[in-house]
């Protein structure tokens, strides 16, 4: 069964709602994950993002996101002008990816305070987006649902604990999903739940142990 967003398609400036839509809500993934205002962008496009990103905007549509504008925003068409307005430096390249969607874009943004983000995702179509890998580590996020992302220690307890901490607060987990590196290192879990959450779940969160961080992020 389609809803009505998948028959008529996202409220969006652009022409395309994969190169402009989508472009922009994984811009603006990216800039929530980094958790905070981005000084520099360092893009790589592959595919028909590689092929067409200006013609269609999509360089725009990346920029505007990482701004934090939403697809509908009336600025997505001086985004390159407002990104100088606001320090933010970026960088576009092509690229080649295996086994990647055409649409497909890995974006790394540095942070004023130094910190950094590399996310990679693709526009899947209807203004869709799937991010598939944060920080080297392999996901899968849509940007549907807001989410919860920690970054642990892969030891036994840990995913028992914050999830204990969601359910003690009637947060229900609609999707998760747990990603790591090797057995025993660092760990990165995805959990996308039916309400966004408050600032002090998330706090109480960050204060189990064996956690490093943990942040929310909104559905977008």
């Amino acid at each position: 069964m389609h809803g009505v967003f998948d028959i008529v398609g996202p409220v969006m400036i652009g022409p395309s709602s994969s190169h402009t839509a989508g472009a922009v809500r994984l811009g603006l993934m990216a800039r929530k994950i980094l958790g905070e205002p981005a000084v520099r962008a360092d893009i790589n496009l592959h595919g028909s993002f590689a092929q067409t990103y200006r013609g269609h905007g999509t360089d725009k549509a990346l920029i505007a996101g990482i701004l934090g504008f939403a697809p509908d925003d009336e600025r997505i068409r001086e985004a390159l002008q407002l990104a100088e307005e606001n320090g933010l430096s970026y960088r576009f390249q092509k690229v080649n990816l295996e086994q990647a969607h055409p649409n497909t874009a890995v974006i790394h943004l540095t942070g004023a305070s130094g910190r950094t983000a590399r996310v990679r995702g693709s526009s899947v179509g209807g203004g869709n987006i799937r991010i598939t890998n944060i920080d080297g580590y392999e996901v899968e996020l849509t940007g549907t649902y807001p989410a919860l992302i920690t970054i642990h220690h892969d030891r036994p307890g840990i995913i028992t604990k914050v999830t204990q901490i969601l359910a003690r607060y009637e947060y229900n987990i609609a999707f998760m999903r747990v990603s790591r590196h090797s057995r025993g290192e660092m760990a990165m879990m995805i959990l996308e739940l039916d309400e966004p959450l408050d600032e002090d779940v998330v706090a109480e969160c960050c204060e189990v142990y064996e956690v490093e961080h943990a942040f929310a992020i909104p559905a977008i």
